[in-house]
This record gives C-alpha cells, sequence and structure tokens, in this order.
C-alpha cells in the first residue's frame, strides 16, 4: 500500500461506499490480483461481486492467496474468457448486474461483446475510457482521456471522449469542468492534425455540440498544467487554474503520459471505460491494490448516477 496521501481517490471510494452495494460482475477473474479487488470491494461495503467464471478453478486461486470468495455468487463458464465475456454482457442485458470488473482476460475480449450489436450495453456514444489521478501536492484531482482503448480518434470520437469525461466529472460533483485538448504545442498548425482537431472541439463546445464544460486548445502540456507557463509563453487562458481534463490526442501520448504520472510523478489513479449502458473496470495487471479499488468505486459512483438519470 503506498504511504503517500492520496485524498481525491479517498474521497470517490468514502462516497460510493455510502449509497449501497453495486451488482459487480468481475469476468473471468483468474488471478490472485482480480480476485482481491473484488474481495477488497465487497468488503468495504462497495460492490457485490457475481463471479463470472470457472469456479473450481476461482476457488483455488482464492483459497492460496488467502481470500474467501464462498459469500460470492458464480456464474460457471468454464475455462474459455470468451464465454465468460458473454455471460457478463447477459447479467447486465438483464439488469443482475450494475456495472463489469475484467479479470484475467484481454480488455477487447470483453468489450468486442460489450459493443457488439446484440449486446444492449451500446449507446450513440464512442466507447473510450479515462482516468482519475491523485497527485502529489495538487489541490485537485486530473482527469484524462483517453489513454487505454482508441488508438487514434477522429475529431467525431475526440468529441464522445470529451463528453464522456466530462459526465464523469458531473459524477465527480465538477459543475463546469474545465477541458484542456492537448497537442505538442499550443498554437494551430496544420502540420500538427491534434492543433486542428483541438481548435474545432473548442468551437464545437461553444456551439453547443459538447455540452456542460468549457473547452480550450490546442493547449500544450507545460502551458495546460502551469498557469505559470501560460504566462511566461503569453497564451491569454479562459480561466487561471489548471483544466480538471486533459483530452489526449492519440493513445500513444495519453499511455505514455499516464505512465510517467504514476512512475515518475507518484501518482495514483484509477479509471473506468465509458460511453456504455454500464461502467466497466478494466485495470491493468500492474496496477496497485488502491487503484483497483478506486476504480470500483468510481464505477460504482458513476452506476448510481446513471440509476438516478
Amino acid at each position: 500500500m503506498s504511504s503517500l496521501p492520496r485524498p481525491h481517490l479517498d474521497r470517490i471510494i468514502a462516497l460510493a461506499s455510502k449509497g449501497g452495494a453495486a451488482r459487480a460482475a468481475i469476468v473471468f477473474p483468474c488471478s490472485a490480483s482480480s480476485i482481491e479487488a473484488g474481495v477488497i470491494g465487497q468488503r468495504m461495503g462497495l460492490i457485490e461481486p457475481i463471479i463470472v467464471g470457472p469456479r473450481k478453478r476461482i476457488t483455488e486461486i482464492a483459497e492460496q492467496g488467502g481470500f474467501g470468495v464462498d459469500s460470492m455468487e458464480f456464474v460457471e463458464t468454464g475455462n474459455d474468457p470468451t464465454v465468460a465475456a458473454r455471460a457478463a454482457v447477459g447479467l447486465c442485458q438483464e439488469d443482475r448486474a450494475d456495472m463489469l470488473m475484467k479479470g484475467s482476460l484481454h480488455t477487447d475480449e470483453l468489450l468486442g461483446f460489450v459493443v457488439g450489436k446484440d449486446s444492449g450495453l451500446r449507446t450513440d456514444r464512442r466507447v473510450s475510457h479515462t482516468f482519475v489521478f491523485d497527485m502529489p501536492e495538487q489541490e485537485q484531482p486530473l482527469l484524462m482521456a483517453d489513454c487505454v482503448v482508441n488508438i487514434n480518434p477522429n475529431l467525431v470520437e475526440k468529441r464522445d471522449i470529451a463528453q464522456n469525461a466530462i459526465e464523469l466529472a458531473h459524477t465527480l460533483g465538477l459543475e463546469r469542468p474545465y477541458v484542456g485538448i492537448l497537442s505538442a504545442v499550443e498554437t494551430i498548425n496544420p502540420a500538427i492534425p491534434g492543433t486542428l482537431d483541438a481548435a474545432v472541439l473548442s468551437k464545437m463546445a461553444e456551439r453547443g455540440q459538447i455540452t456542460g464544460a468549457t473547452v480550450e486548445g490546442p493547449l500544450s502540456f507545460d502551458v495546460a498544467f502551469s498557469f505559470e507557463a501560460a504566462q511566461i509563453k503569453g497564451v491569454d487562458l479562459q480561466t487561471s487554474r489548471r483544466p480538471d481534463i486533459f483530452i489526449m490526442p492519440n493513445l500513444e501520448a495519453g499511455n505514455m503520459l499516464y505512465k510517467q504520472l504514476v512512475y515518475v510523478g507518484h501518482a495514483e489513479c484509477a479509471g473506468i471505460v465509458l460511453g456504455t449502458r454500464v461502467p466497466i473496470v478494466v485495470t491493468s495487471r500492474a496496477d496497485s491494490a488502491e487503484s483497483r479499488v478506486s476504480s470500483c468505486a468510481l464505477a460504482v459512483l458513476h452506476a448510481r448516477r446513471g440509476q438516478a438519470h
């Protein structure tokens, strides 16, 4: 467990634990870490786990790790992770589960069934992933998208990525978040396509095609992260604070920045997949226990907000 304070993620966990447990289908959790996340989530009152996968195999792994799973509901699917994914999606279709948690299968194996035309979980939005970072000495959390799902999103897909992240910010109590569309530079350069997309996204927000937030771009990372840097460079920003949300130009940039924040900047993070009827937790094998539990809590909050609407 990390010894660094993480007030923003602790707040998310505290809020999620107050409203009653969500029904979470945990898909093919055939590793100690994925089982542990479900056990801790249940112990903290965040989730009612439904284990979807090979019961005997999962029970043996749990016993080896010292985790008790006897009180959890099981849906037996055998050793094929795609069968487990299909069954878990079916639980959501039948309103028997409020959220999905990825276990030991590949993310695309799970999302392939989620976005299938017969899944019942698709919306009119592009599916995307959003992180929430708790960074040392930062007074506010930072949301960032998309670092996991969309490799090279086009303009319309970036619009959905931004809107998904904005709605998650609303879940966290940010009524009108400030969104920074990141690129390599803060000026429009036709040779850098991300700057053009950023400028258009800003205009789309002005015209109501992106709602619920103030959107600005293109912004280079230093200008977005440091108001002092913006002043030195003479960039006149709409606010005098760091954006609540960073929208990344592509997955390569997003994935590298997110790992730098975690491994170099000592940030802790939570993240979920959005743009579907239920939130989905898709943590990595390298994620800490704190990150897994925080992601679970984030999904619980967002699922609860979806039920309220």
